[in-house]
């Protein structure tokens, strides 16, 4: 009994019922499958149409010609020249794999450098960008093509407008940055707060206290609006909150990376890292991070309206942050890293120091260049005072001070400190400017009646920053191993 297709014997009989042919079950199906006739008569036939038949399972015989020895001999021959040409066949394979395995990590590792030289000439595009100049736009005066968004949303236009109109303007001759900076008059005839420090009293200023090094690295310090704490921290990544009145650290704040600058917002820390992000913290809690600089931060400042941050980095940008919701609203390039910033006293405007030695004065509501002023030498620091008229200016190596009018742009006192500048600030009156620098701590006193400066203190106390305590009654130095001293009347 033989298959009708394959002539062999069948291992699974199965006959059809129309014509009686015997087939294999397997090849029979396969042909029903596709062509659904007999292969022998050419009928219509379907599976239903056949059926199984019983037959014994029969053992074909070896052969003759494998029951001697010489014939077991070839037949092993054959069989091992079979093994020896599938193990060739499994190496042949097996390069070919590996050599397309090799092709496909190179391919992997010629995309990652191709992604990787497209990322950094779209960054050198974006550099190159901001350092090309437009001319003929209203008070551009040359300054530098800005990248991404600038200007403010309107909401916070109007949060901006509303804390600048809470002063009286001064007259049109005395304002130098026409329809976007006013000279407060208020501002000017401001008495001096009632039971504010006298020039006697920090003529007095003595080290009170000193702290062991409790930051390293450390490169600002702020005071918060009590006056009692302060808040500073190092290289490692940990920030303080420093008691004043408890003199010792009552707050650790973990950043993550290496404290670059600090500030307060309320009772709310505010600690900007080398890693670009600015994080803040509420009861030693982090409550919201911001910021997404390519690089260090260097500079935080708050807007006297509470509601924007500014952070600027060693990536040439500065960036408006929205404290209400944690969002960055505008940022925009400048062309040289950015040192130090600050608002305005009146919050119109956001002066900017940076590596080039220029100052940029920018419009906070629409982020355009409205001034540059060349000082000669790196940025360290810039402090408004109170009359917002001046503000100081700390350049690299320098020791001294200048005192520029921002009506003039113009350099209207140079201040000298006896060792090298680090910082500089205002006390809230404006009448005392404290000076940090690498050998001591100075106060220059301001006085309107004679309209003279004169050197109130001046103490051997090597500082990188500092800072005015509660009413101006104390000093807060950040001294260079990470450390605060405390000057206070005696």
């Amino acid at each position: 009994m033989l298959c009708a297709i394959s002539g062999e014997a069948p291992r699974e009989p199965v006959a059809s019922r129309k014509s009686g042919n015997v087939f294999e079950k397997r090849l029979i199906e396969a042909h029903i499958a596709e062509n659904h006739t007999d292969p022998v008569t050419g009928e219509d036939l379907a599976v239903e149409d056949l059926i199984e038949l019983k037959s014994p399972q029969v053992v074909t015989p070896r052969a003759p010609n494998l029951t001697s020895i010489p014939a077991l001999l070839s037949a092993f021959q054959n069989e091992w020249d079979a093994l020896v040409l599938e193990s060739h066949t499994l190496k042949q394979q097996l390069s070919q794999t590996r050599q397309e395995l090799s092709t496909a990590l190179y391919q992997n590792d010629a995309a990652t450098r191709v992604i990787a030289r497209l990322s950094r000439e779209r960054d050198e595009a974006r550099e190159a960008l901001s350092n090309v100049t437009i001319s003929g736009g209203a008070g551009s005066n040359g300054d530098a093509m800005q990248v991404d968004g600038q200007a403010l949303p309107e909401e916070l236009v109007a949060v901006v407008d509303e804390t600048h109109q809470q002063y009286v303007p001064a007259p049109p001759q005395s304002r130098i940055l026409i329809d976007t900076f006013r000279l407060s008059t208020t501002r000017r005839k401001r008495p001096t707060p009632d039971g504010w420090t006298t020039a006697e009293d920090i003529s007095t200023f003595d080290l009170a206290t000193s702290s062991e090094p409790l930051y390293p690295g450390s490169s600002s310090v702020s005071v918060d609006e009590s006056g009692d704490l302060a808040l500073f921290g190092g290289a490692d990544g940990v920030a303080g909150v420093y008691s004043l009145s408890q003199a010792k650290v009552v707050q650790a704040l973990k950043a993550g990376s290496a404290v670059t600058a600090t500030a307060w917002w309320g009772a709310r820390a505010v600690v900007a890292t080398s890693a670009g992000t600015v994080k803040i913290f509420e009861q030693g809690s982090e409550i919201a991070q911001v910021g997404s600089h390519a690089g260090a931060v260097t500079s935080l400042s708050l807007h006297p309206s509470g509601r924007l941050l500014v952070s600027a980095g060693a990536d040439k940008r500065f960036a408006l942050h929205d404290l209400s919701t944690f969002t960055t609203v505008s940022q925009v390039y400048v062309e040289a890293d950015i040192t130090c910033s600050t608002f305005h006293v009146d919050g119109m405007l956001l002066c900017i120091g940076s590596s080039d030695g220029k100052i940029r004065i920018f419009d906070i509501k629409t982020g355009n260049v409205l001034a540059k002023l060349e000082t000669g030498a790196p940025v360290l620091a810039i402090s408004f005072s109170e009359n917002g008229i001046w503000f100081a200016v700390v350049n690299k190596g320098s020791t001294n001070v200048s005192v520029w009018d921002i009506r003039k742009q113009n350099v209207l006192k140079v201040l000298e400190s006896g060792s090298q500048v680090e910082s500089t600030k205002w006390d809230y009156s404006g009448q005392y400017l404290a000076i940090a620098g690498k050998g001591s701590v100075s106060v220059q006193q301001y006085t309107k009646a004679s309209k003279s400066w004169s050197e109130l203190l001046q103490k051997a106390v090597p500082s990188k920053d500092v800072a005015w305590g509660a009413n101006a009654g104390s000093l807060v130095a950040l001294t260079p191993d990470g450390g605060l001293s405390i000057l206070s009347a005696s």
